[in-house]
């Protein structure tokens, strides 16, 4: 790749420190990634007559990541996802974390890394932009020092490379997630029910109804987690959980740690589509139920309701300290935790 000019601005504050922006451009795609959350602000696609629109949900005003609903756009971590009660054993220890979401742990605490400044080190010539976060030892009650990472690439070709990195001098768990929304038709354009969307995931993790995992690994064959099959992901949302739709980690087939096709996702009105690539075991499809009990002013005043965009989560199992059966998400000193996403970005003509 040739170096490329990336651009930065001073957007707002939070608590009284500057939240940094900065855009990069390739192929037919332009992003926004900012210093606070690590967030992924905006992505800027074409649809099939050229008209270019944001596809991810979230907030001109950087304060309004604190203070509205959701993680939209953000990096996540230590531990994404749900940890039941907060606890769990590694090497004989038992440890006690907060607990933000009812009697459980989710996304890191309070704050996770989705809700803190990152250190931002652009790099031209790569066409990226770096973000750091150091977090000390017993932080959100956590073992271990850990320092994170994620880069934000965009290629020639417009694909979009998330990479996560974590080390520790302790052992530790870690499971760093990308939390944004996307809604192909643009994000101000309501519902994504019509949307259409293939997991490649043959099974799904059973959950009670605080959604923590019981260990059953379940084939999701006749059920509405089926999306083996390109389908509107309106079909069955109905069937889910009653007044958020789906919130569920589903199971990629076939995993062995290498980097794989998992989802393909197309709106049939705009044209506007994306393969998703990872090296992780899971996606948490959710389709922002938080929208549906809440909803929020986003973007240029957009309205965001009830099923306004879908996520996917690519991730270890939730609960997974607390399960012998799940992928392990346990990281060593001298081990680098790296999770890797791409999103090739796509455009179907009529």
């Amino acid at each position: 790749m040739t170096g490329q000019n990336i651009e930065h601005a001073v957007i707002g504050e939070i608590d009284g420190r500057a939240v940094d922006v900065y855009r990069l451009k390739g192929g037919d795609t332009e992003i926004e990634v900012m210093t606070y959350g690590a967030i992924l602000r905006r992505v800027m696609r074409p649809d099939r007559d050229g008209k270019v629109g944001d596809i991810a949900i979230g907030y001109d005003n950087p304060a309004d990541y604190v203070e509205k609903p959701g993680n939209a756009g953000a990096i996540c971590g230590r531990l994404s996802n749900r940890l039941a009660f907060g606890k769990f054993s590694l090497d004989s220890v038992d440890y006690q974390l907060p607990t933000n979401s009812g009697p459980h742990h989710l996304h890191g605490g309070l704050p996770g890394f989705g809700k803190r400044f990152w250190e931002a080190e652009p790099d031209p010539v790569k066409n990226a932009v770096t973000f750091r976060m150091p977090s000390p030892e017993g932080d959100q009650g956590y073992p271990g020092k850990l320092d994170a990472s994620v880069t934000y690439r965009v290629g020639d070709d417009g694909a979009l490379e998330l990479t996560m990195e974590a080390v520790t001098d302790r052992a530790t768990i870690v499971n760093i997630i990308y939390h944004g929304y996307w809604n192909l038709a643009g994000h101000d354009s309501g519902s994504v029910e019509g949307q259409l969307l293939r997991l490649l995931c043959d099974r799904y993790t059973a959950v009670t109804e605080d959604k923590i995992p019981t260990g059953e690994i379940i084939e999701v064959a006749g059920t509405p987690y089926d999306f083996t099959q390109m389908h509107p992901i309106g079909d069955r949302i109905s069937e889910t959980w009653p007044g958020i739709g789906y919130d569920h980690n589903l199971c990629v087939a076939g995993f062995d740690g290498a980097m794989r096709l998992v989802a393909e996702a197309q709106d049939p009105k705009s044209g506007r589509g994306f393969q998703l690539r990872t090296n992780q075991p899971g996606v948490q499809f959710y389709t922002a139920g938080h929208y549906q009990a809440q909803p929020t002013a986003g973007k240029g005043g957009a309205l965001y309701r009830e099923f306004s965009g879908f996520a996917l989560e690519t991730q270890a199992f939730p609960d997974s300290p607390n399960h012998p059966n799940f992928p392990s998400v346990v990281l060593r000193p001298g081990e680098t935790y790296r999770h890797m996403m791409r999103f090739d970005f796509t455009t179907v003509s009529r």
